[in-house]
């Protein structure tokens, strides 16, 4: 497989990779509408700002949460003002070093790989992408 399409695979399985996080955390607490609302939660002290659940352990921290499944893959993000995931590339690339078969591509490659997913994802600020709705 050529780089290009590395680092097209490797964002794709991020996305992927994210959308099981939030399956998992809102099936596990029920007052979880959106994967955000995990940083109220904290605030409130509801949860604790580390723990596990089902097959993720998680941190929040400033803006966002990582999470680590329990084969050590890692999905970093952050959360916008109005809620969305929002990831960058150096999330992007934590990721494919975090798989059991360790991927790293180069931050160009990653940008290349991300503007040919458009409109799947969309840049909402430079450097810094979100899934479109």
């Amino acid at each position: 497989m050529e780089r290009g399409e590395d680092a097209r695979e490797l964002v794709l399985g991020y996305v992927d990779a994210l959308n099981a996080v939030d399956e998992a955390m809102r099936a596990s607490i029920l007052s979880l509408g959106r994967l955000a609302d995990v940083l109220g939660l904290v605030h409130s002290r509801q949860i604790s700002p580390s723990g596990q659940v089902g097959t993720y352990s998680y941190t929040v921290h400033g803006s966002g949460c990582r999470f680590v499944s329990d084969n050590g893959t890692e999905v970093d993000v952050d959360f916008a003002a109005d809620g969305s995931e929002i990831f960058d590339l150096w999330r992007l690339r934590w990721y494919g070093l975090s798989l059991p078969e360790p991927l790293d591509v180069t931050d160009q490659d990653l940008q290349t790989a991300v503007r040919s997913l458009q409109p799947l994802l969309t840049e909402v600020r430079p450097g810094w992408f979100s899934v479109a709705n």
